[in-house]
């Protein structure tokens, strides 16, 4: 399914399922607020098989198994063999702990699993250790990829980009290189859970990472991807228009993409047009909350209670953030608008208000500019 046939108002592009809360790791950035034990409210396993029916009936959108630690929920093999058995794309994101066995592995290949996620905040021990609150976690977790490597399954490496490993990007580079990975998944902190604002990069660091991954996109041997990081995507399209590889000329300001701007998306693979909180995602908790994200948690309804793309096509939250040109400051007269939109995560978090401009992006509007206002 390519992401410019969806209609992001009727279907999403991915939805990503809390299959639990529980997890053995203590990150310092936890979203979930993680706990050492099962909720006993979680959904059960008839309600997550009835879960996947209406996920697969909108559309069928890319599934991903998250937690806490997805590995902690007891059926989640069978989970996931129900759904690849209906043909859905079904990854997981599990934590490195002892949970975390070659059997397993071998078991969600043997599913047939697309793809295995495993997170690396660092490129030593010190670093990595520190953010997951976990002495030995980093081991651990390279231990774990020697045996996805051995079973030639495909692996993602997530990185959360913070305070902690900011000047250790080169490393992590090598390191990434060095695990096989396919894909580079990276995360810009959004300051929620036990996330804090001190842990950030400033706005100014944020668009240096963004150039510096723009011009590693061109030699890396993995792909990259980055979430709560919407602002990547223009700073593609600017560079490849100061590389003449795309007419600047051909922004729309008023619609959703040109032939340029497209080209220039899809040139980014796993970043899809206009891919934003609530707008082609929606995240379904451990107890069937449905919200925009895991990182913006306002809850549009329930699955217990309403049918999910009830909740996604026509909860208010969710038909707000699918209206880019209703954003408020500079976001909302933004020619990136459409296909950025700023984190609308980070944007709550640092505000509390899901549609004002995101905060740590630089970037003044063209409109703006010809006005003169250099401030949304």
């Amino acid at each position: 399914m390519h992401p410019g046939a969806v209609d992001f108002d009727v279907n999403p592009y991915i939805i990503i399922w809390e299959v639990t809360r529980a997890c053995q790791l203590k990150c310092v950035h936890c979203r979930a607020d993680a706990q050492t034990e099962p909720d006993p409210r979680e959904l059960s396993h008839e309600e997550g098989l009835n879960l996947i029916d209406q996920i697969y009936e909108m559309d069928n959108p890319m599934l991903v198994f998250t937690g806490g630690d997805c590995m902690m929920r007891e059926d989640l093999f069978d989970l996931a063999d129900y759904a690849v058995k209906k043909g859905m794309r079904v990854s997981m994101t599990p934590s490195a702990t002892p949970t975390v066995t070659k059997e397993k592995m071998a078991r969600a290949k043997e599913v047939g699993l697309s793809r295995w996620g495993f997170s690396i905040d660092g490129p030593t021990p010190e670093i990595h250790d520190h953010f997951r609150g976990t002495p030995g976690a980093f081991d651990l977790t390279l231990e774990k990829i020697q045996y996805l490597n051995e079973l030639n399954m495909p692996l993602q490496i997530n990185t959360v980009i913070s305070r902690y490993n900011y000047d250790h990007l080169e490393e992590m580079v090598q390191l990434v290189t060095d695990m096989k990975a396919v894909m580079w998944y990276i995360f810009l902190l959004v300051p929620t859970g036990r996330g804090q604002i001190e842990d950030c990069l400033t706005p100014a660091e944020h668009e240096k990472v963004f150039r510096w991954l723009y011009d590693l996109s061109k030699t890396a041997p993995f792909d990259i991807k980055t979430t709560a990081a919407q602002h990547y995507r223009r700073v593609v399209f600017q560079q490849k228009a100061r590389e003449h590889l795309v007419d600047k000329t051909e922004i729309n300001y008023a619609d959703t993409l040109t032939k340029d701007m497209a080209s220039v998306i899809d040139g980014l693979k796993r970043a899809p047009k206009g891919v934003n909180d609530g707008n082609g995602f929606a995240f379904v908790s451990h107890i069937g909350d449905v919200m925009p994200s895991g990182l913006l948690p306002i809850v549009g309804g329930n699955v217990r209670e309403k049918p999910l793309a009830e909740i996604y096509r026509e909860a208010k939250v969710f038909k707000d953030l699918r209206r880019p040109d209703n954003y408020k400051g500079k976001c909302g007269v933004c020619e990136f608008r459409h296909v950025c939109g700023g984190s609308r995560s980070r944007t709550y978090a640092m505000t509390g208000d899901y549609m004002e401009s995101e905060p740590f992006c630089v970037y003044i509007p063209e409109a703006m500019r010809k006005k003169g206002k250099v401030h949304g």
